[in-house]
């Protein structure tokens, strides 16, 4: 099924022709940042089967997995679209909230579990890591 999406604002548009590889929620200290305290939920796609309209701001830095993290997001509305690490830059992980309501996706791993606050509630039946996992596999 495609999926679709925009910013808050409708500046940057989004539209992905594959199926996610992997959806994540993560509670590293970087995602707690920018998600204001809670986790990012994300959806990872090949990279080239993501296209984006419309103007995108980035900020990058180091993360605890040693990679540097790259942030894309509108610079109007401030809207998180994706995230792309250095060591899979053939991959896109999108912010679930970029994507148009009735995606139907929902995460299905819990990463960074060591870095979330006492009082996260983590589902238990979802498989979790307390850092960084084995990347996705891709084919």
């Amino acid at each position: 099924m495609p999926y679709s999406g925009q910013c808050a604002c409708g500046s940057v548009r989004l539209e992905i022709t594959g199926e996610p590889i992997a959806t994540r929620q993560c509670w590293c200290r970087q995602c707690q940042q920018i998600a204001t305290g809670g986790p990012t939920n994300n959806a990872i796609f090949r990279a080239d089967d993501v296209s984006i309209s419309g103007e995108l701001a980035h900020n990058a830095w180091p993360a605890a997995s040693g990679n540097t993290l790259t942030f894309h997001f509108c610079p109007s509305c401030g809207t998180q679209i994706f995230g792309q690490s250095s060591a899979r830059l053939h991959l896109k992980t999108v912010r679930f909230g970029a994507l148009d309501a009735g995606h139907g996706l929902k995460p299905e791993v819990v990463i960074w579990t060591d870095d979330a606050p006492a009082w996260a509630v983590i589902d238990p039946a979802l498989e979790s890591w307390p850092q960084q996992p084995p990347a996705p596999p891709t084919n």
